[in-house]
C-alpha cells in the first residue's frame, strides 16, 4: 500500500533539499510533496515568521491528503513535522537529525554554542537571519565535495530570526512555542554519528519524548537527505513505512 508523504526542510533551506531523496519514494508509489515553508523562496516575507506559523502550514497541507501521510522532517524541519503532528492527522512520523521540542536538552557544546551566538547580530529574532557560509560549512554539508557545498548554499535564503529564536532558546520561551508529543503515532528518529547540530544523543532524546526508536548511521553527519549515505536512509524509512503498514493490517 502507498501513502502520501510529505518532506519538510530545515532552516535556510526549501523543498530542492529532497530533489534526489524523494525519488526512491516515488519509486515506491508513494505521492511526495516537498513545500517550500513560508517565506522561503516563494517571495512572502520570512521575518517575524514564528514555528508556529511553520507548523500550522504543514498541518494544512496534512488534512487536505485523502488519508494521513507520512511526514518526514530534516533539522528543524523535523521540529516543525513534530509540531504539526499533533495538530493533524499523520500515520507516521520520519525525523532526519531533528532540532529536539520544547524541553529536551541538547548534548554537545555546539548546540550550546549555536543557541547564543545568534545574539551576536542584536534583536535577532525580529530580523531575517542570512545564511553563514563558515557554519554550512563545516557542519551541516561537512562530508559532500566543495563543488556541491557551494552549490547548495548558493539555494539557501535567509530563515526567521524568530523561529530560529524559539527553536534554539526554547527555556527562554514561556509560551512553550516548540512543544510537541503527538499521541500513537509511529516515530523513528535518525541521526549521523559525526553530526555535531544534533548529536545521536540528542536524537535519542527525541525519539523518547516521541515514543519512538532511533537509528544511528555512524559515518554520517547532518545533510542526511543528500551526503553519501542517503540512499540507505531513504531505505530505512521505506522500511519503516512498510513494516508499520503491515503491523497495522
Amino acid at each position: 500500500m502507498t501513502v502520501p508523504v510529505i518532506m519538510v526542510h530545515g532552516a535556510f533551506c526549501g523543498g530542492w533539499t529532497f530533489d534526489s531523496f524523494r525519488k526512491p519514494f516515488e519509486a515506491a508509489g508513494h505521492v511526495v510533496q516537498t513545500p517550500a515553508l513560508l517565506g522561503h523562496g516563494d517571495g512572502a516575507l520570512v521575518a517575524g515568521r514564528s514555528m508556529a506559523d511553520y507548523a500550522r502550514q504543514i498541518a494544512d497541507l496534512c488534512r487536505a491528503c485523502e488519508t494521513p501521510p507520512v511526514l518526514i522532517g530534516h533539522s528543524m524541519g523535523g521540529l516543525v513535522a513534530q509540531m504539526a503532528a499533533a495538530r493533524a492527522p499523520v500515520s507516521r512520523l520520519i525525523l532526519l537529525a531533528p532540532s529536539p521540542p520544547w524541553g529536551v536538552s541538547g548534548s554537545s557544546l555546539e548546540e550550546a554554542a549555536s543557541a547564543v551566538s545568534l545574539y551576536a547580530l542584536g534583536p535577532y529574532w525580529l530580523q531575517a537571519v542570512a545564511p553563514d557560509y563558515a557554519v554550512v560549512e563545516s557542519y551541516t554539508l561537512d562530508r559532500l565535495p566543495r563543488a556541491e557545498r557551494k552549490a547548495i548554499y548558493a539555494q539557501m535564503t535567509a530563515e526567521s530570526g524568530r523561529a530560529l529564536w524559539e527553536t534554539l532558546n526554547w527555556w527562554l520561551d514561556p509560551f512553550m512555542t516548540t512543544s510537541a508529543g503527538p499521541k500513537n503515532v509511529p516515530t523513528l528518529a535518525i541521526a549521523g554519528g559525526r553530526d555535531v547540530i544534533h548529536p545521536p544523543a540528542t536524537v535519542r532524546q527525541t525519539a523518547a519524548r516521541l515514543g519512538g526508536s532511533c537509528e544511528v548511521f555512524p559515518q554520517m553527519s547532518h545533510w542526511l537527505p543528500g551526503e553519501p549515505g542517503w540512499e540507505d536512509v531513504a531505505e530505512t524509512c521505506l522500511d519503516f513505512i512498510a513494516k508499520q503498514h503491515r503491523a497495522a493490517a
